[in-house]
């Protein structure tokens, strides 16, 4: 039998800023930086057993911008390969926690 501690929401590290950026988001429009930081946080809470209301906002910005998540990494690929979306945009380290 599962204790009761592994069937409750897990609070992520990162929530409070991420809440800040999923807000930005579902204002904003689908330029490259915005999918690639879209695709970058559906990476991040895919699975994750907690922060319902990030992906419940990050399905909502899909939505908001007509793509599937296999549409939207699609494009990021070929946003990477093209471009370099975070050069000049703070930190040098990637921030895939």
């Amino acid at each position: 039998m599962a204790s009761s501690s592994e069937n409750k929401d897990q609070q992520h590290p990162l929530w409070g800023r991420d809440r800040q950026l999923i807000n930005s988001l579902l204002g904003a429009e689908a330029n490259d930086y915005n999918l690639v930081e879209l695709a970058r946080l559906r990476i991040r809470y895919k699975g994750f057993p907690g922060a319902r209301d990030i992906q419940a906002d990050l399905d909502k910005a899909l939505a908001q911008w007509q793509l599937s998540e296999s549409e939207l990494f699609a494009k990021t690929r070929d946003i990477h390969a093209i471009a370099q979306v975070y050069k000049g945009r703070g930190s040098q380290r990637d921030d895939w926690s």
